[in-house]
């Protein structure tokens, strides 16, 4: 039962004044349950009780922290049917999705279970002593990663499971060893507090300390705001727009102790059709990328709203194509009508440009609250003086850039900003002509891929989802899959500590069994 109000800790609470409701966009009104936004005591409450929480759960052993996290994914998955309802009444998105995304939810919670039961995530780095070394002797020294303290997370608009309440940035967070204060989305403040209760539920059964997760509801910034301004908060996950995130990285920033904040903002997704592909498999790749920008209305951070080819025949006949397909497809409905209002009004903006040419517009009667899907054209020589040409237009919208030639395609890469994803479509024997192009688009991304779509991101240990400025805020760290843990720990060294003392990771008799290097050779055994 979803009851409006805020999970501080294990107590339901709802004392501010400020209430709001959800919003179901396929039937554009508003659902019943009255929500509450915290109250400037229940963000204080809920940050002193994760700090509190911190000085327990940061030394919780693996495997404790394993089956606490397989119990989140016990309690998500006991949540069922009502679970998958309350998700598409908060967002529009069909029941499919909500089943797909709640089984990568599960997925990423178990993942991260194994990976600290097992705990050779810490990197376990041992120097030992040598006191006849000269002209110094040499001391002893272990290095390891430990968690960095209360972590705030802010739910995704457009992923009510996999990027919010219970998503990568929490899973993470609980497996490095540090409570998370979740600052719910107001679009689907039902679908969190829900999975809010699922993780209370676990912390309860697997005996972890009150105060390591609470949910948190807002309406606007302002709970945002103060959570990221507080003290003992130590970093921020984020997924969303440049602006929003853009804004927590100025105010973490700014605090007499600035803290990290780890988001993924906006990306137009290059891809990079070669003369080659365009030619022998130009009406393939043209039916490919109808479905990939409109998949999801578009609503994907790695949705491909840039196409980069070289002049020509072959180009014009894939833009023809991609025309003539992208507007057989229906339309679908989008997350809320002020992400619709937004990409009309950016859609806009970016048809108004000039040099700027629409190809393709979806002009048929839809319902409302569906964004209608548009192909735009535009010379290389036009997008390289006009960077507004650059920016993101979130939602099914894509621009297909004719270049003059290589060297023209090669500047407008090495111009756009950091990207999430890039990928080439090319036939093999071509590629290896191309190496200037696929090395400067490198340099501009976090994933390149070849001869696929981006919409699609794979949780596992090789996946980098992250990328330069503005694609995230630091290009060092992914944000899916098990080494996203690595943004929430800091490297912390003993120098001649006591044996018996020493984490039981940096014990010489190595109890856990882990692999850790030591004097350089990376070995499981004693010493």
């Amino acid at each position: 039962m979803i009851t409006g109000k805020n999970y501080i800790g294990n107590l339901l609470t709802s004392t501010g004044r400020v209430k709001f409701k959800t919003f179901n966009p396929q039937e554009n009104k508003e659902n019943n349950v009255v929500f509450s936004e915290a109250s400037e005591a229940e963000i204080e409450m809920a940050v002193e009780l994760a700090a509190s929480a911190f000085k327990v759960f940061r030394s919780i052993s693996g495997i404790k922290k394993s089956e606490f996290l397989n119990q989140i994914a016990n309690e998500i998955e006991a949540l069922g049917d009502e679970l998958i309802k309350i998700y598409c009444l908060e967002s529009g998105l069909p029941e499919s999705r909500a089943i797909g995304e709640r089984g990568r939810t599960i997925f990423q919670l178990r993942s991260f279970a194994n990976l600290v039961k097992e705990g050779s995530w810490i990197e376990a780095t041992i120097d030992t002593a040598d006191l006849s070394r000269q002209p110094i002797p040499k001391v002893d020294i272990r290095k390891m990663s430990i968690p960095i303290g209360p972590i705030v997370v802010f739910g995704a608009s457009n992923f009510p499971l996999a990027y919010s309440t219970a998503g990568g940035d929490t899973a993470a967070a609980f497996a490095a060893g540090c409570p998370v204060i979740v600052k719910s989305h107001p679009m689907h403040a039902g679908t969190g507090e829900l999975v809010a209760s699922a993780i209370i539920k676990a912390a309860e059964k697997t005996e972890m300390p009150n105060g390591v997760f609470s949910n948190l509801n807002s309406s606007g910034i302002e709970v945002g705001v103060k959570l990221v301004k507080h003290p003992q908060v130590k970093a921020v996950g984020f997924t969303g727009s440049v602006g929003g995130g853009r804004a927590l990285y100025n105010l973490a920033s700014q605090r007499p102790e600035p803290i990290p904040v780890f988001a993924e903002m906006g990306s137009v997704n290059p891809v990079i059709i070669l003369p080659e592909a365009a030619k022998i498999r130009g009406n393939e790749w043209a039916k490919t990328y109808a479905g990939s920008i409109t998949l999801g209305s578009g609503q994907f951070c790695t949705n491909p709203g840039l196409i980069l080819g070289i002049k020509g025949a072959d180009l014009t006949n894939f833009i023809k194509i991609l025309s003539e397909e992208i507007v057989k497809i229906e339309p679908t409905c989008m997350l809320h009508p002020n992400i619709i209002g937004a990409y009309e009004s950016k859609k806009a903006k970016m048809q108004e440009q000039k040099g700027l040419q629409t190809s393709a517009s979806f002009s048929d009667e839809i319902a409302i609250n569906y964004g209608r899907q548009a192909i735009t054209t535009v010379e290389g020589v036009t997008i390289l003086k006009n960077t507004a040409l650059h920016h993101e237009v979130f939602g099914p919208f894509s621009m297909v850039v004719q270049c003059k030639n290589v060297q023209q395609l090669e500047e407008i890469i090495a111009n756009l900003e950091g990207q999430l994803t890039g990928t080439i479509l090319a036939e093999n024997a071509e590629l290896e002509n191309y190496e200037n192009i696929v090395n400067t688009l490198q340099n501009r991304v976090g994933r390149i891929i070849f001869n696929g779509v981006p919409t699609g991101v794979e949780v596992c240990a090789a996946m980098v989802h992250g990328g330069p400025y503005p694609a995230s805020t630091d290009s060092r760290f992914t944000a899916v899959g098990i080494n996203s843990i690595k943004r929430w720990v800091r490297p912390f060294s003993f120098q001649n500590w006591p044996n018996e003392l020493l984490p039981d990771e940096l014990k010489n008799e190595n109890p856990l069994g882990i692999s850790r290097i030591v004097d350089g050779k990376r070995t499981t055994h004693k010493l």
